[in-house]
């Protein structure tokens, strides 16, 4: 009727087997085997109302330590037999157990990151125990119902799995197993739901910002489809797209000439009509203003009416004598112009003494002249370069500048550098020496150059400063040390450094940490010769030197820090400016858009110099793009003088080139090379992109001491010419003669000047003697001494110092991502996604601080910008100079940090 039950022994209370038949003489207990004492037995009988047989029930205790003490091969078991005069009768053997549960899990459940409607598997694998555990789940405390979520599914071998996350799965996950003896907890695991961020759809292009002419439109995305959560990953690529447009100008109309006058009709009036179609208004221009018809009377009073005279007839023979002297005068009058022009044409041919022939007549009131040259001919023994082979069958004419020396200083005419200005132009002269010039590309120099007076940090233009510190700004030439190549070198270590290429506005900051530990290179930095071989593509322009970096086969740990000065006049309505890298293959590929968000690189446009951060060593430059006619490209204009090997004539060379140091030390090395001297101040020409020309003149010239060549005193220079110079210094040169050996002082002035543009004038006052020269010196930021420094030496800002400003501002706080705040302070505020993506953003932005401040070092700033913040505790000026120990370091007390 009852059979004995499995049974679990819990700790060491003991249990009982029961067993009940029916009819029974007597039931005993067998355990494993063997029968168990009839003491050890509890019985009882009753009877069975419905049969009316006596019923027997047998009970027996099993205790801890019997189950201990026996050690068979299997578990320890109990069976009971029942005897009746029917014969006997055996039940399942019932096994007894010791119940427990281990403390440890097999297998505790793994905290995950995945991102949305992705799958996410939890394993557990619970402590060991008999009776086996069962497992349940808890998220966050509360326990998980399969059943009421299809999305999850509990039931794998005690595994948690979620089909596709969503945000609300993020959370703490517990495993829980549990038996008759104990419950044990797994370690909690914690999963994060991340959402990467994806763009919107891009805005519509936004209307060309020039009513006429060439301008830009743009559209723009945002990160909000969806936005990145829970450290998801910010949206790749840029934010804000630009592309060049060009608006149709409106052409206002304009009336053609009047007809002629209508036959007079019967009511004595003529008429005569004209069109507006010289030209035709388009594109939403005004419509002439005025009648385009017009009458009047056509008899002056001689018509008749209804057969009635209105006036007296008046005598013909009077008019026509009055017409007979009209065509006379005129007749004399164009006779006279023709003799006129035949005589100045003969007097320009006698005085044509150098061997061109001006065919503009602004020539006669001291204007700018337009030459007519013709292409030399093949084979003439006095090409001073007969390597160049001209087109013979082509005339063409040249509109450029041009100074030539005195015929009679034939020595001279050999030296390239008078005709620098017209490099790429051949001249024919016409004289009674008949001398045929071809100008060829100007020696290479290498070596250091210096930088003028590139700013650091100012906002002063370059090449601008007070008249005070005129006199410490010119140098006698002779001190400036002859040119190596512009390449600095120098092996670097773990702590960085900074290499400087000496006055030229060229450096690279390499940060601590970024080369690894026990580890050293020979990292180069190179200015590329003066003819870049990136030669940009209708109107983009190079806008400053072509730099290498090196070796490029090895990456760093940590962005680094190149500065390239550029020449451009920063405003992003009118310039697209770029960054461009020349592949393994010598081709030039694009990296990015200064004003393109990406977390590739980071481009920082100062009013003067390119600050970028780059994972990769290799060559760049910086290429623009002229996006409206506004777009200024800044010039720098100096004047040098030097006596001719004729001892009365002086020559006066005007460069022209782009505003940064090391354009500008190409040319003073040059000059020292002939001999020249700085003469004024270098003065800045803001050079728009709007195709006209750039006039140079000499005004002012003491009547009576010196006088200049005829028709040389104005030149005129293309406007391709100088837009399109890819790098090279535009030169022209003026030869002044004195009357007398006694003349040692010359004072003119310089007058250069855009068409419908910005003009400077510069004042020339010196002695032509050499013994009589003022000494006076360049004014520039000397980096000369330091061309690499490495260690804490390069930085500003000391380590321990640097540290603690990371550590601040990297940890997020509940105001936001504080590193955002550091760089807004620090004047950057686009393209926060790239600082986003370093392991220490702020590290980065202290990095590009000290690559913009490398001259000033302005603690000052700094030191307020972390004070506006709010995140310090003290000032940092309050921290002594004694925690620095570089001597270097130029700056007061209130500097330190």
């Amino acid at each position: 009727m009852e059979e004995p039950d499995d049974a679990y022994i819990i700790k060491s209370n003991p249990i009982v087997l029961r067993c009940k038949a029916m009819p029974a003489m007597q039931i005993f207990f067998k355990c494993n085997g063997e029968w168990v004492h009839q003491n050890e037995h509890v019985s009882e009988e009753s009877m069975d109302e419905a049969t009316g047989l006596k019923v027997r029930e047998v009970f027996i205790n099993v205790t801890r330590q019997q189950v201990e003490d026996f050690h068979g091969p299997e578990d320890y078991w109990c069976q009971c037999v029942a005897w009746s005069h029917l014969g006997t009768s055996k039940s399942r053997k019932a096994s007894v157990r010791i119940a427990y549960l281990r403390k440890n899990f097999e297998q505790d459940p793994q905290g995950k990151e995945v991102p949305i409607e992705g799958m996410i598997v939890l394993h557990c694998r619970p402590p060991e125990g008999v009776p086996a555990a069962e497992v349940e789940w808890l998220k966050n405390e509360e326990p998980i119902d399969s059943n009421l979520d299809e999305n999850i599914d509990t039931r794998a071998d005690h595994n948690l799995i979620i089909r596709q996350a969503r945000l609300s799965d993020s959370g703490n996950y517990t495993c829980m197993a549990a038996n008759i003896v104990a419950k044990r907890r797994s370690m909690s695991a914690t999963v994060v739901v991340y959402v990467n961020g994806g763009w919107s759809s891009w805005t519509e292009w936004s209307n060309c910002n020039a009513r006429c002419g060439r301008g830009w439109q743009k559209r723009s995305r945002t990160c909000t489809n969806p936005a990145p959560l829970n450290g998801g990953a910010f949206c790749e690529g840029m934010s804000v797209q630009k592309i060049t447009c060009t608006s149709l100008c409106p052409v206002d109309g304009n009336w053609e000439v009047w007809s002629e006058w209508s036959v007079c009709s019967p009511e004595c009036e003529h008429l005569r009509v004209r069109e507006c179609i010289a030209p035709a208004p388009r594109n939403g221009g005004k419509y002439c203003e005025g009648l385009s018809q017009e009458s009047e009377n056509c008899t002056e009073g001689l018509c008749i009416q209804d057969k009635k005279p209105l006036h007296e007839i008046k005598s013909q023979n009077i008019e026509t004598a009055s017409d007979i002297a009209l065509y006379s005068g005129l007749g004399a009058a164009v006779i006279a112009v023709a003799v006129l022009v035949v005589g100045v044409t003969l007097y320009r041919r006698s005085q044509s003494e150098y061997g061109v022939d001006v065919i503009d007549s602004s020539a006669l009131t001291g204007g700018f002249q337009t030459f007519n040259f013709k292409t030399v001919r093949q084979g003439n023994s006095l090409l001073l370069n007969s390597s160049m082979q001209p087109d013979l069958t082509v005339s063409r004419t040249y509109s450029g500048p041009i100074c030539l020396q005195d015929p009679m200083d034939k020595e001279l005419m050999t030296e390239s550098s008078l005709f620098n200005p017209l490099s790429d132009i051949k001249v024919k002269v016409q004289s009674s020496f008949m001398v045929s010039l071809g100008v060829t590309e100007r020696a290479e120099y290498h070596g250091k150059a210096h930088s003028g007076t590139f700013p650091h940090g100012n906002a002063r233009g370059f090449g601008t400063i007070q008249a005070r510190n005129k006199a410490a700004y010119i140098q006698n030439l002779s001190s400036i040390s002859t040119r190596n190549e512009l390449k600095t070198t120098a092996i670097f270590g773990h702590l960085g450094g900074r290499l400087v290429v000496p006055n030229t506005g060229v450096s690279l900051l390499v940060p601590h940490g970024a080369i690894p530990e026990d580890s050293s290179w020979e990292i180069y930095l190179a200015i590329n010769p003066r003819e870049s071989s990136l030669q940009p593509e209708g109107p983009d322009v190079l806008l400053g030197p072509e730099v290498t970096c090196g070796p490029s086969d090895v990456s760093v740990s940590s962005p680094f820090a190149l500065t390239i000065p550029h020449c451009a006049e920063v405003n992003p309505e009118h310039w697209n400016i770029h960054l461009k890298k020349r592949t393994q293959q010598g081709k030039w590929e694009e990296v990015m858009s200064v004003e393109e968000e990406t977390t590739s690189c980071y481009c920082l446009l100062d009013p003067y110099a390119c600050h970028i951060l780059l994972n990769s060593f290799g060559t760049y430059a910086l290429i623009g793009e002229p996006i409206s006619e506004c777009a200024v490209r800044q010039l720098k204009v100096a004047v040098f003088g030097c006596l001719s090997c004729n001892s009365l004539d002086y020559n006066l060379r005007v460069y022209c080139m782009d505003n940064t140091p090391c354009a500008f030390q190409e040319v003073v090395l040059d000059e020292r090379l002939q001999g020249g001297q700085l003469l004024d101040e270098p003065k800045l020409l803001h050079f728009k992109g709007n195709t006209f020309s750039l006039q140079i003149s000499v005004l002012d010239i003491p009547p009576f001491l010196w006088r200049i060549k005829p028709f040389t005193a104005c030149q005129e220079v293309p406007f391709s010419r100088v837009w399109c110079s890819n790098q090279k210094p535009l030169h022209c040169a003026f030869s002044l003669e004195r009357y007398t050996p006694a003349t040692t002082q010359l004072s003119c002035k310089i007058c250069v000047r855009q068409v419908k543009g910005h003009e400077q004038i510069l004042q020339i006052q010196t002695s032509i003697l050499e013994n009589e020269r003022e000494t006076i010196a360049f004014f520039a930021h000397d980096d000369s001494n330091f061309p690499a420094q490495m260690g804490a030496k390069a930085f500003k800002i000391p380590y321990s110092i640097r540290q603690r400003i990371c550590a601040t501002f990297d940890t997020p706080n509940a105001k936001g991502k504080d590193w955002q705040m550091l760089a807004q302070k620090n004047s950057i505020s686009r393209n926060l996604s790239y600082f986003a993506t370093q392991s220490s953003p702020s590290a980065v932005i202290l990095d590009l601080w000290e690559a913009r401040h490398q001259h000033d070092g302005d603690l000052d700033s700094l030191a307020c910008a972390l004070e506006e913040i709010g995140r310090t505790h003290s000032k940092i000026s309050d921290i002594t100079e004694t925690e620095i120990e570089e001597p270097d370091f130029n700056y007061s007390r209130q500097n330190g940090l």
